[in-house]
């Protein structure tokens, strides 16, 4: 590991505000145009207890370099900002513009990131997220081999930085939704350890806002055990993202929904909120729809749910934490290495992730909702799940619709009672 200069400071900006009792919000935020990026940078840095966001777009995330090149070239309008095509001097007159102890992450999504990160480092910007589990699998059809290949190389550079660089993994949000709590928690830990291998020593832990607020905290909690004792002696924070499934589309159902995401975040002790917003469902949210989430987000007092239930959650820790430690026995216990423990995982289906279509995944695994409103495993397929509830049951086209549709319909039938 070559040893750093100076400690990152988005690390730094989200551990002080925890030291004062604060929760850090977060946009998802990118746009192709340099001076609209701008502007939505300098509004968020303008509200209190904030970081930024750049996310790349869909072009420079797949590699088509080019393509997003012509884009910027002829004016065309993308889904997120270029960072290759504008380079990284523009990149870097951009981040002057903002105050100096305001931190920036560039989110990409991309399989194969050497490139980009390059660019990024040059530019100035220290914190990035993504791992060769979570960002192979959703995006595309990356053998994962060459992910974890090209994930390897990315984070030595990363870790050769003078300035030390944050890395958040991206497992807690596999697939955006239907991954049960203990799976996203063991691939967290997967890609922290793989992280750590090369040298990474500032690291965030991610988990997405599911259908249960028991079994959220839950998850956080056993996340948090699994850290400790995997991930000792690590700069690590944790990080919740609001619902990253299908929204809802009335306002007062999606605002509801920000809502619990920014409730669910402080009551399992996160320091970080990546928040999204009410007008999700329809378009790229503006600026404008940014800052008011994010206001909405940080505006909500510490509390409780007022259903929930203490016991439940302590019940459900003890499973999650059961099952996610099993994984990552059998899991850990296939190689010398975590990469090449990963890998071989994924072949013999002791790693699969449900609904995901990827040809390096089993895709055997299931989940369904439970009677009682939890995310359960309907099949584990060859996973080292013992659950009661992981009984074999087939999961038709109507009914992954119906789950998939779960929370849309709660938040608008009766957005108020949630």
């Amino acid at each position: 590991m070559t040893m750093t200069d100076v400690r990152n400071l988005f690390s730094r900006t989200v551990r002080d505000a925890r030291g004062s009792g604060h929760l850090v919000v977060q946009p998802r935020m990118g746009f192709s145009d340099v001076d609209k990026m701008r502007a939505g940078l300098q509004a968020v840095a303008a509200l209190p207890y904030t970081v930024g966001t750049i996310t790349l777009d869909s072009y420079t995330r797949t590699g088509q370099y080019e393509a997003a090149h012509d884009a910027v070239r002829n004016g065309r309008s993308l889904n997120g900002y270029p960072l290759l095509a504008h380079g990284p001097v523009r990149t870097s007159s951009l981040l002057a513009s903002l105050r100096p102890d305001f931190p920036v992450q560039l989110r990409h999504g991309s399989p194969t990131p050497v490139d980009i990160f390059a660019s990024m480092l040059e530019a100035g910007i220290h914190a990035t997220e993504g791992g060769p589990i979570s960002y192979c699998f959703p995006y595309g059809r990356t053998p994962l081999n060459t992910a974890v290949a090209e994930w390897a190389r990315a984070s030595e550079l990363l870790a050769s930085c003078p300035t030390e660089v944050h890395l958040e993994s991206f497992a807690g949000c596999m697939l955006g939704q239907l991954c049960p709590p203990s799976l996203l928690v063991a691939l967290n830990i997967l890609e922290g350890l793989f992280a750590t291998s090369y040298g990474i020593r500032s690291l965030s832990l991610s988990y997405a806002q599911q259908i249960n607020p028991c079994q959220d905290i839950a998850a956080i909690r056993a996340l948090r055990r699994l850290t400790t004792a995997f991930l000792p002696e690590m700069d690590i924070h944790f990080v919740i993202y609001t619902y990253m499934g299908v929204f809802p589309q009335s306002a007062e159902g999606a605002r509801r929904l920000i809502i619990d995401s920014a409730r669910l975040a402080r009551q399992a002790g996160a320091d970080r909120l990546v928040v999204k917003t009410v007008s999700e469902a329809f378009r790229i949210p503006l600026v404008s729809d940014n800052i008011a989430a994010l206001k909405l987000a940080g505006e909500q007092p510490p509390g409780s749910y007022p259903t929930l239930d203490d016991g439940l959650s302590e019940v459900l820790e003890k499973e999650i934490l059961s099952e996610a430690e099993a994984m990552l026995e059998a899991v850990l216990g296939l190689a010398p290495t975590v990469p090449s423990a990963i890998l071989r995982a994924f072949k013999s289906g002791i790693l699969d992730i449900p609904f995901c279509l990827h040809p390096d995944n089993a895709n055997h695994a299931r989940t369904e909702i439970s009677h009682d409103g939890l995310l359960t495993w309907a099949y584990a397929g060859r996973m080292p799940v013992t659950s009661t509830q992981a009984h074999g049951r087939r999961i038709g086209a109507t009914e992954l619709q119906e789950m998939l549709g779960f929370i849309r319909r709660r938040y608008d039938e009766d957005p108020i009672a949630n």
